[in-house]
């Protein structure tokens, strides 16, 4: 028979299974051997794992050792160790010296891959990453530097242990959140802390929006110098529809509510750092093409970064369109401090019953989540469904019925 011990995760682990050896019950036959050799004295605190194995031998018996005699053999093994890796600040580029920490990206603990940029620098002239520089992916074991410091070029900036990761370990990345994903974090918190908001739906028939848009966007173009979307014909009418339901466009203030006469309505507006919210101002004396010209311009400026606070605050009512991202459907949570919130969706070719018979027609749902401690479920669906009525006949600004 024949014994293998192979290496062990711990002291502990080694002497449990030595215990468990001596325990064993040899076969006693002639030229039986017990070889511990010098194992059990041996530090084997960084052994990798134990097994104990048993089988007939045949052939490898230690010296003396007749087939068919039992032996103990000590093998030790160990997972392959990482090795750190320092990493330097790079040349930032002619007479340039030095720079300051911007962003670490990679946080201490995290796998990082070959070119993986662990953290941007910002100097006199230019702003330059520090990138991981092995082939083997590894994990960042420490930093000598914090954001904000200033490192010199040729400084040691990291310790990485190079090697392949740990059995488990996942890639992941961590960054630190910016001010204004923090900032809109916050406010939707505490908008879902603050409000009793329920979400009503409704269903628009996009035919004669798109008809109109259709017969006249190329006149349009030329006289205002800005495409017709249909942002602008949902702007109007939810400036129709708060007329007719003040309770919309008001807030709570205290123990007293605020109506607001005037309407200043948010357009929700993606943008790679995060969603910002341009206002338009006064808006039911705004014609069409003057709406799609602020919204354009107001666009600009977010994606750019360069919207202003006073751009961004006090609004009334807000309209968020998720239907540009291909979204079906939404529950739209309030901006505080308004009351309620307008949501958009795609607009999808679907059955329809018109006039009793059975028609292809594009459809869009519309969300309207409203504070349900000032505004009445009457008033929230009496203010959707005049959105509504004028999305599927405009003519009925221009009347106002």
């Amino acid at each position: 028979m024949v014994a293998t011990t192979l290496g062990l995760s711990s002291r502990r682990g080694a002497q449990a299974a030595l215990r468990a050896l001596r325990h064993c019950k040899l076969p006693r036959q002639a030229g039986t051997v017990a070889y511990w050799s010098s194992f059990a004295s041996r530090d084997v605190g960084s052994a990798s794992g134990a097994l104990l194995t048993a089988g007939r031998a045949s052939s490898n018996v230690l010296p003396g050792a007749s087939a068919g005699s039992f032996a103990l053999r000590a093998i030790s093994t160990s997972s392959a160790a990482l090795a750190d890796l320092t990493v330097e600040v790079p040349s930032m580029g002619e007479s340039i010296s030095e720079g300051t920490v911007a962003q670490i990206l990679v946080q201490p603990g995290e796998t990082v891959e070959e070119d993986g940029v662990l953290a941007t620098l910002d100097t006199d002239k230019v702003s330059m990453d520090i990138k991981y520089p092995s082939k083997t992916p590894g994990v960042v074991k420490e930093y000598k530097f914090a954001e904000g410091d200033t490192v010199s070029v040729g400084d040691v900036f990291a310790i990485a242990e190079a090697g392949p990761p740990a059995p488990g370990r996942r890639p992941e990345r961590r960054v630190k959140m910016t001010r204004l994903r923090a900032r809109v974090a916050e406010r939707l918190k505490n908008s879902q802390n603050t409000y009793a908001m329920l979400t009503t739906f409704n269903e628009v028939d996009m035919t004669s929006l798109m008809e109109m848009r259709s017969a006249h966007k190329d006149r349009f173009l030329e006289k205002h110098g800005v495409k017709m979307g249909f942002m602008s014909a949902f702007v109007k009418a939810a400036a129709n529809a708060l007329e007719t339901v003040p309770a919309v466009n008001g807030v709570i203030d205290g123990g007293d509510i605020v109506y607001r006469d005037y309407y200043d309505i948010s357009v929700a507006v993606a943008t790679p750092k995060g969603l910002v919210v341009p206002v338009l101002r006064n808006v039911d004396q705004m014609s069409f093409a003057t709406v799609e010209k602020t919204i354009n311009e107001l666009g600009k400026k977010a994606r750019e970064g360069t919207l202003s606070i006073d751009e961004m605050a006090g609004g009334t009512f807000t309209i968020s369109n998720g239907g540009v991202f291909g979204s079906m459907l939404s529950t739209p949570i309030i901006n505080p401090p308004q009351s309620a919130i307008l949501g958009m969706h795609a607009t999808n070719v679907k059955p329809a019953v018109v006039n009793g018979q059975i028609v292809a027609r594009p459809m869009m749902y519309l969300a309207l989540t409203y504070d349900h401690r000032l505004i009445d479920g009457r008033e929230a669906v009496t203010f959707l469904k005049r959105i509504k009525e004028i999305i599927e006949d405009p003519r009925r600004l221009l009347l106002d019925v």
